[in-house]
């Protein structure tokens, strides 16, 4: 019992964290443009002259 009454506040606590980290990824951008890197990987960008290669 007594280990209920730290274990159930302690949950709570880091569930109420996690629900801020959350909201506030949101409300900074950090979902705007999940498919940005996915679909950015299949772009070519060896166009430019003068790189170095040979």
């Amino acid at each position: 019992m007594n280990g209920l009454l730290f274990l159930i506040p302690v949950a709570l606590g880091l569930g109420l964290l996690g629900l801020i980290g959350f909201f506030w990824a949101l409300r900074h951008g950090q979902f705007d443009d999940p498919d940005g890197a996915a679909s950015r990987i299949l772009l070519d960008d060896d166009d430019e002259e003068g790189e170095g290669r040979n």
